[in-house]
């Protein structure tokens, strides 16, 4: 009966996870199945091992060193938001076939899965932090004038520069920027910047 619980409430966690938490804010259709391919799958793999007389970590192990393998030659790149999604999906499933241990323990862990995604990966914090690859239409070596010119381009406070490619032929610069939109009345000149030296 305890299983049986433990079931339930690993359906009602992984749908409030994927349906009340990731579609709603990130909109890719294609990884909700992902999602509850991975957690249901994984919840009857473990679930069969358990009951049977196959060691059922050693089954286990298989199961998440191919689920991550998935995730990780995937031919489409995925954010690190997506990936802690997949981590989550199959933690909720794990965690509902191990009817071993407590159901008031797995449930809350579950519940606890669900709470720090909810907070993690809320739209409020850090919102005003970016990150992007930008493709500058001039080849500029010298970091100072490259920050420079990037806070003038993104109106934002640059907080790191990784240079990916700067070709001097075509006179063009590929860069990995990473960056916070500067608030209304404030300009990126008046807070300090990498520029002056002072790491944020």
């Amino acid at each position: 009966m305890s299983q049986l619980v433990l079931f339930a409430i690993d359906i009602c966690a992984v749908v409030l996870l994927v349906f009340g938490l990731y579609f709603p804010r990130h909109r890719r259709r294609d990884l909700v199945v992902a999602y509850l391919g991975v957690n249901i799958g994984v919840l009857a793999v473990a679930s069969a091992l358990s009951s049977s007389n196959v060691g059922a970590g050693l089954g286990l192990g298989m199961a998440l060193f191919g689920v991550l393998s998935i995730i990780r030659l995937r031919s489409t790149e995925l954010d690190q938001h997506e990936v802690a999604y997949y981590f989550s999906a199959l933690a909720l499933g794990i965690l509902g076939a191990l009817g071993t241990t407590s159901v008031w323990l797995n449930g809350g862990l579950m519940g606890l899965i669900v709470l720090v995604m909810f907070l993690g990966d809320h739209r409020r914090l850090f919102r005003r932090y970016r990150h992007q690859v930008l493709v500058l239409d001039s080849a500029i070596t010298d970091h100072v004038r490259l920050v420079a010119h990037l806070e003038q381009l993104l109106h934002a406070r640059v907080h790191a520069v990784t240079v990916q490619r700067l070709d001097m032929v075509n006179e063009t610069t590929v860069v990995d920027v990473r960056y916070a939109v500067v608030e209304r009345g404030l300009t990126a000149e008046s807070v300090p910047s990498a520029r002056t030296g002072v790491h944020r």
